[in-house]
């Protein structure tokens, strides 16, 4: 008996990947216009009845090697996610042979290359060090803000909040992350950090994401955490990160803050007509 073909030419490829467990639905509209509303990206989003993602990132054509736009899980943009970018930048190296790319972000245009390992490193610009920038609501120091703990301010893209603390496992960070991406310090909300030193340049980790909540692993997170360390005196510019999910390697050079780390494509499917239809 012949099977029956319920592939649709409506239906919507995609692909899942993650970067040390920060994950991400990832749409290649290079070929075909996608155009997903608010409602779809977070009907994607949800755990039990889409796919579940920390962001969606869609890749589109332009002068460099694709241009990506970055959607939180609750359907909000943000100009910047480092480890989507690897996990892209690594996806169309193998696709093309190419051991280097530029791509081009709201963020602006992103260094990528191949350092080999399985490992893919990403330039994430140079960070945001003034109170306008970040965006903050008032002229403050931002490297000691004024909120209880004085974290740094920094943005990559997107605005982080990093505070030190002697341990990041004695904090509740579900209330504690929740509290912080909205103090009114922050206009367009923020990311969260705790960190804590544990050894020469090296960190440990945990982040609340803004629009998202608690994820294993942030790359633009891990980056702001080395920039704030650097400026307080903590480490020197190049320093080990571990996270939830694993470990990122951050070198705030003269030419950008550059990430490296491993990636992953778990794999490729089909949103269909009648979920996009659904939502």
């Amino acid at each position: 008996m012949r099977a029956m073909n319920t592939r649709q030419d409506n239906n919507l490829p995609f692909m899942k990947m993650h970067g040390l467990g920060n994950d991400f639905v990832v749409v290649d509209a290079r070929a075909r216009a996608v155009a997903l509303t608010n409602r779809q990206i977070t009907a994607i989003a949800h755990r039990h009845c889409g796919v579940g993602f920390d962001q969606l990132a869609v890749i589109t054509s332009d002068s460099h090697d694709g241009h990506l736009t970055f959607y939180n899980a609750d359907g909000s943009t943000s100009a910047a996610c480092g480890n989507a970018t690897r996990c892209i930048a690594r996806h169309i190296m193998d696709e093309t042979g190419q051991t280097a790319l530029q791509l081009t972000t709201d963020r602006g245009t992103l260094l990528a290359r191949d350092a080999g390992g399985g490992l893919t490193s990403v330039n994430m610009g140079q960070p945001q060090l003034d109170w306008r920038e970040i965006p903050l609501a008032q002229d403050v120091d931002t490297r000691e803000l004024p909120i209880d703990g004085a974290p740094t301010a920094t943005g990559m893209g997107n605005p982080h909040c990093t505070f030190f603390v002697d341990n990041v496992d004695s904090v509740d960070l579900d209330a504690f992350g929740a509290v912080h991406e909205h103090h009114a310090l922050f206009p367009e909300r923020t990311n969260v950090q705790i960190a804590q030193l544990i050894g020469e340049d090296h960190i440990r980790m945990r982040v609340w994401e803004r629009g998202v909540g608690i994820t294993m692993a942030s790359g633009s997170s891990s980056c702001a955490t080395a920039v704030a360390a650097a400026r307080r005196g903590l480490t020197g510019r190049k320093v080990q990160i571990d996270l939830d999910g694993g470990t990122l390697w951050i070198d705030w050079a003269d030419d950008g803050v550059w990430m490296t780390g491993p990636t992953m494509h778990v794999f490729s499917g089909e949103f269909t007509q009648s979920f996009l239809e659904s939502a």
